[in-house]
């Protein structure tokens, strides 16, 4: 049987004991609390479309307030836009009036229910 030399046992022994010896004069810091999660952020005319299509209240005030926007058939190529960068685009069918609408029906929904 081999045997471990005197040198690597008083290496281990001294690690050992030095680990030992610093687990006991540092104190060990509690875990970092848990971050309570940040709240949602609220819905807007900046929100992409399909992040306000997600939340059936969003979607309802949408619908509401620019009929059709959500069942167009090119709503697949627009629905990562948001209200805002859309309305430009589509030749005056969306008016500052109806972003200013659903801006404000946006804002009124509840978060909890602006995220169901």
């Amino acid at each position: 049987m081999p045997t471990i030399r005197p040198v690597v046992v008083a290496a281990i022994l001294t690690l050992v004991g030095g680990n030992a010896a610093l687990a006991q004069s540092e104190p060990v810091p509690p875990p970092p609390a848990e971050a309570a999660p940040a709240p949602s952020p609220a819905l807007s005319i900046d929100t992409p479309i399909e992040t306000l299509v997600a939340a059936p209240a969003a979607k309802a005030a949408l619908d509401a307030d620019i009929p059709g926007l959500t069942t167009h058939p090119a709503y697949d190529k627009f629905k990562r836009e948001s209200l805002r960068t859309l309305a430009p685009k589509f030749g005056g069918a969306i008016t500052d009036k109806d972003l200013a609408k659903v801006q404000a029906d946006l804002a009124a929904l509840p978060q909890s229910l602006a995220s169901r």
